[in-house]
């Protein structure tokens, strides 16, 4: 796996609300009486660990018990499921919470309905006897990113945070040739590539990796990856999100149980995985795939850390305003009764 690409999006203006029609069902039962439904899932990349509880509820047929036939598709573009997903050619996506918001700046008519990863992935990594195992021995350094804006602000968050001079560190756009640009020397660390995957992947092969994590040294906490709709959908449909939303919990609930429910059927449908890398990966990430608040369901997005963060995105000129935050989530088809206020921001 390498890092991710940003989607460049631009589009109408969106409007100032909402109407959730049909998303107040807060029954669950009724909510999986809809009958049969196909649903088009747009992956982030191609089929790997973080999808595992994806892979689980089709095999354990979680979804199908929900009325839905859900097929995932791995975009032939990675900077593509967002426009996907505009276009009418997928009916949710996979994406990541920068993204969501950079695209919501640019006017998108999209919203996430849940989140997946709750925690960054994005890390500083480096090997070797020099390997960067804080902020401040970055000074110095060449630092390889994918090129994407919000990392290299990442980076200057980081310094500003060490009181390191961004003056003192070399940023190279290495595109996302991450790890062997810095496997060949050519950069010293890189910022991009994801913790519970490249660096899991070092790991095993004895390389003894350095990783130092977003939230750990001064960029505010984030939903790395999240489900995402179209607002008409949200409007119209909101029974179906529900139903996929408590699938999708079971789905994940089987794999923190037994991470075998998901490699196994993630593993059949892309043959090329490596089962060994896959489980680790899959170890590594499960604590990350709920909630720290127990009380809390599965894919709740907190309405104060993503304010935090999109005024941290405005700060750094990266979107134009932190309202851009508002509108661009909601915990309302989560499994329960529909959160409100206290979850997210409410579909009225």
């Amino acid at each position: 796996m390498i890092a991710r690409p940003r989607a460049w999006l631009a589009l109408l203006l969106v409007p100032a609300a909402l109407v959730a029609a049909g998303c107040g069902e807060k029954s669950e039962e009724n909510a999986r009486t809809g009958g049969d439904r196909s649903v088009d899932l747009m992956l982030d990349y191609f089929p790997n660990a973080d999808h595992a509880g994806i892979y689980a509820a089709i095999a354990d047929g979680d979804f199908a018990d929900a009325g839905l036939k859900v097929t995932p598709r791995t975009p032939s573009d990675p900077s593509a499921p967002l426009k996907l997903l505009i276009a009418g050619k997928a009916d949710l996506a996979i994406s990541y919470e920068p993204e969501l918001l950079l695209a919501r700046d640019k006017g998108a008519k999209l919203q996430a309905v849940g989140a997946i990863v709750q925690a960054p992935l994005t890390s500083i990594i480096s090997v070797g006897k020099d390997a960067v195992k804080t902020p401040k021995d970055l000074r110095g350094t060449k630092v390889g990113t994918a090129g994407i804006p919000y990392q290299s602000a990442y980076l200057k968050t980081i310094l500003n945070e060490a009181n390191v001079p961004a003056s003192s560190v070399k940023e190279i756009n290495i595109g996302f040739n991450l790890v062997p640009a810095m496997l060949s020397g050519r950069v010293d660390a890189t910022l991009g590539a994801f913790w519970n995957y490249e660096g899991v992947d070092l790991q095993r092969k004895g390389r003894k990796p350095s990783i130092i994590r977003m939230e750990q040294v001064g960029v505010p906490t984030y939903n790395e990856l999240v489900i995402v709709a179209r607002e008409d959908t949200v409007r119209r449909d909101g029974p179906m999100i529900r139903r996929f939303m408590q699938a999708l919990s079971d789905g994940y609930s089987a794999v923190r149980r037994n991470p075998a429910a998901g490699v196994d059927p993630l593993l059949r449908a892309s043959t090329d995985l490596n089962r060994g890398l896959q489980t680790a990966s899959v170890k590594a990430t499960i604590p990350v795939f709920f909630p720290e608040d127990e009380a809390q369901p599965f894919g709740y997005m907190d309405t104060k850390a993503w304010q935090r963060y999109s005024q941290w995105m405005a700060d750094n000129d990266l979107i134009s305003t932190p309202d851009v935050a508002a509108r661009a989530f909601t915990n309302e088809f989560l499994p329960g009764e529909g959160l409100g206020e206290t979850g997210g921001p409410k579909l009225d």
